[in-house]
């Protein structure tokens, strides 16, 4: 398999290799023996190589940040949108070329990386018109001659540490967001996918300077655990936005609110998908499976539960399997395919893994698992999806595997389905297919889904950006994204004015001089 993905390093400024650090301006930095390859998991080829930030590298570009705070805070929120506006504009521009090397770098399909940069371009264009809609409150006093009202300004630096699986995506979710409040990013990408987001502080470099944005407004930081741990503990980041596993965002929330600062965490997701004897098979079978097998299981978002009524479960799962049947693994690229590979060989591993355990607990697979070789799946990194008849209280199946092991199970009643639903650690997504009005609306109800996210008729998986996205339990509790999400970047300061020539006391306290 040979892919040529010069030309879109070359029109997305990629170098053989990279600087560690960018402050909007200029690239610097990086120790000198660090220099990472990045591996690409779809032929196993080194795409290019990028150096580690040193804690000198970060402390400089945390202070630039600092300094740019302080201006950018002063522009009018309108003119900061219009920035925005830019940055989506030249994301729309550079669609095809940072699609592809989403794919490439990441292992997502074609159709998935053009997706995720639309994702981009989208919440640009909501964050331009929620530079003219941060609005406030008024109350009215309890004391004559008093005005009372609310106001949002920005916090400061804020941090953003992004997870691989969407590289880029959810940097834009928080930095479009972030920096039309008034605020300055700092962004730690995944050191699995650190070429796209170089691209991506390249093309907003272009914008910023053709605008005369200070330096700093948008900060890059390339760096492992290491660098992650010095933002997490840094009093100088007033918020940081952490995505990535449940583990890693226990370690995240402990040191910031050691600090007592705020988080922004969007962690592990166990999600299912119930279907409803009266369900649309047909339609409840697309969604299914793009949930279990988009990406190749390594959503946040991913379908790992089916909660299948006993009625209709032989034949859902016969539906299933014939479906299985039907997926094309390869080349993410090709757009024939349904199917990439998995991050790298840990990912592999952590896969046969969980089949393993599954199959030690009782799980019984009626769709087989394992690596695939030979031509074409070089890199050691393509897994075939599987399906599982499981135990919800399987360990294994409370557990967040980030591959495409999908769990099987029946349930008699919905009260029981809506209990096995909410009977994981995690509460991302949840759906339920059926054309029950009563169903619908009981598993939306406080009785319902315990989750950040209950849909009807649609899989778990393919959040738009209008909603805020986010999950409860061990998902952190964070929310991103639309909604009244662009809150959480700000502080909320109540303002009182005292217009007349008295000065009386709130409860009617008396205290004469």
């Amino acid at each position: 398999m040979q892919i040529d993905i010069q030309p879109v390093l070359t029109e997305l400024g990629i170098k053989t290799e990279n600087e560690a650090c960018s402050t909007g301006q200029n690239w610097y930095g990086g120790i000198h023996e660090s220099l990472n390859k990045v591996i690409s998991p779809v032929d196993g080829r080194k795409i290019a190589a990028v150096r580690v930030a040193s804690a000198d590298n970060y402390d400089l570009t945390i202070k630039k940040a600092q300094e740019a705070f302080l201006v950018w805070r002063t522009w009018p929120s309108p003119k900061r949108g219009e920035i925005i506006r830019q940055l989506g504009e030249a994301l729309r521009n550079n669609k095809e070329n940072l699609g592809k090397l989403v794919s490439y770098e990441m292992g997502k399909s074609l159709q998935e990386g053009y997706g995720e940069v639309q994702e981009m371009i989208d919440i640009c264009d909501f964050a331009v018109g929620l530079s003219r809609q941060l609005y406030g409150l008024t109350m009215h006093s309890e004391r004559p001659l008093h005005r009372m009202y609310e106001q949002w300004h920005p916090l400061g630096v804020v941090g953003i540490i992004s997870a691989f699986n969407f590289p880029v995506a959810v940097w834009s979710w928080n930095a479009a967001l972030a920096m039309v409040c008034g605020n300055v990013c700092v962004w730690k990408p995944s050191e699995k996918t650190p070429l796209t987001a170089i691209a991506c502080q390249n093309i907003i470099q272009k914008v910023f300077n053709l605008n005369e944005v200070p330096e700093g407004v948008s900060c890059l930081v390339i760096g492992d655990r290491q660098i992650g741990e010095m933002m997490s503990n840094d009093s100088r980041i007033p918020l940081i936005s952490a995505t990535g596993s449940t583990r890693m965002g226990k370690a995240v929330g402990a040191a910031i609110g050691a600090r007592l600062g705020r988080s922004l965490l969007e962690l592990g997701g166990n999600n299912a998908i119930i279907i409803s004897k009266d369900a649309d098979l047909e339609t409840s079978l697309v969604g299914a499976v793009f949930g279990a097998v988009g990406t190749a299981g390594q959503r946040c978002t991913t379908t790992r539960r089916l909660i299948i009524h006993e009625s209709v479960y032989e034949n859902f799962k016969n539906k299933l399997v014939n479906a299985y049947k039907q997926l094309r693994i390869g080349n993410p690229l090709d757009e024939n395919n349904h199917v990439g590979p998995l991050i790298d060989t840990d990912a592999v591993k952590a896969y046969l893994d969980s089949i393993e355990k599954c199959k030690a607990e009782g799980g019984h697979f009626i769709v087989e698992g394992g690596v695939l070789e030979g031509e074409g799946f070089e890199s050691g990194c393509y897994v075939k999806p599987c399906i599982a008849e499981a135990k919800n209280e399987y360990q294994i199946v409370q557990h967040e595997t980030f591959a495409p092991i999908l769990y099987l199970m029946k349930y008699t009643n919905l009260e029981e389905a809506i209990a096995l639903q909410n009977g994981v650690p995690q509460g991302l997504s949840s759906s339920i297919m059926t054309l029950n009005l009563r169903e619908a609306e009981q598993f939306l109800s406080t009785t319902g889904s315990d989750c950040g996210i209950a849909n009807v008729n649609i899989g778990t998986s393919g959040a738009e950006i209008g909603g805020a996205f986010g999950g409860e339990k061990e998902t952190g509790g964070g929310r991103e994204s639309g909604s009244d999400a662009w809150r959480v970047y700000m502080r909320r300061q109540t303002n009182t004015i005292n217009y007349s020539d008295k000065l009386p006391l709130a409860q009617g306290i008396k205290f004469d001089l």
